[in-house]
């Protein structure tokens, strides 16, 4: 997955309520407030805060009884890309589709994107299932996918990601091998129409 370290430089308010103690882990707590699980469009989900440094010296700004600290912020961004393969979990099957957690947000395999065979919802396990090739997909399993689509908007709830596994190699590990053989049965069909088109030729 697309993680990426940056250092940026903010100013961070310290409140008279936060003064005191270790001036630096005050710093951290408030940036890991201010900033983690916040969007930004060019660097993408703000994951973790995980340290401060080049701290500078208090201002105080008229009028504001709290301490403004310049500092650098070192921070860990996590950004899909489409058309990237991703390993991640199903967290939810509803009847349009399955839910999968992604690093620190949820992707959305649409029903039609689940497989390359007719699906059926079964909503008591629930699950998805293949009617011809019997695959199945149910919560907690884990799955390869590649990104389709990806919208990020001001805050995770409305932002997008879009998947599919209508592809040979992706979905769950286990269905590789029944591709396999799906892939084997169009072969010898295809060799089968072959000699007799030859034969007709004749």
């Amino acid at each position: 997955m697309p993680y990426y370290i940056y250092n940026i430089k903010d100013t961070i308010r310290v409140p008279p309520s936060e003064m005191g103690g270790n001036i630096k882990n005050r710093i951290v707590k408030i940036a890991r407030e201010e900033y983690e699980s916040t969007l930004d469009e060019d660097l993408g989900i703000i994951v973790a805060v995980f340290n401060v440094d080049d701290i500078g010296d208090g201002i105080v700004v008229p009028g504001d009884g709290a301490l403004h600290y310049q500092v650098n912020l070192n921070i860990l961004t996590y950004k899909p890309e489409v058309q990237e393969v991703i390993e991640a979990t199903v967290s939810q099957i509803a009847e349009f589709g399955a839910f999968v957690k992604i690093g620190p947000m949820e992707g959305l395999i649409h029903v039609s994107q689940i497989m390359d065979d007719k699906v059926i919802y079964d909503s008591k396990i629930p699950a998805f299932i293949g009617k011809e090739t019997n695959k199945k997909l149910t919560i907690n399993d884990t799955i390869l996918a590649r990104i389709v689509t990806v919208s990020l908007k001001e805050t995770l709830a409305n932002s997008k990601i879009g998947l599919t596994m209508r592809q040979f190699g992706l979905g769950k590990p286990e269905w590789k091998k029944i591709d396999e053989k799906e892939m084997e049965k169009v072969k010898i069909v295809k060799k089968k129409d072959n000699k007799e088109l030859k034969e007709n030729k004749k």
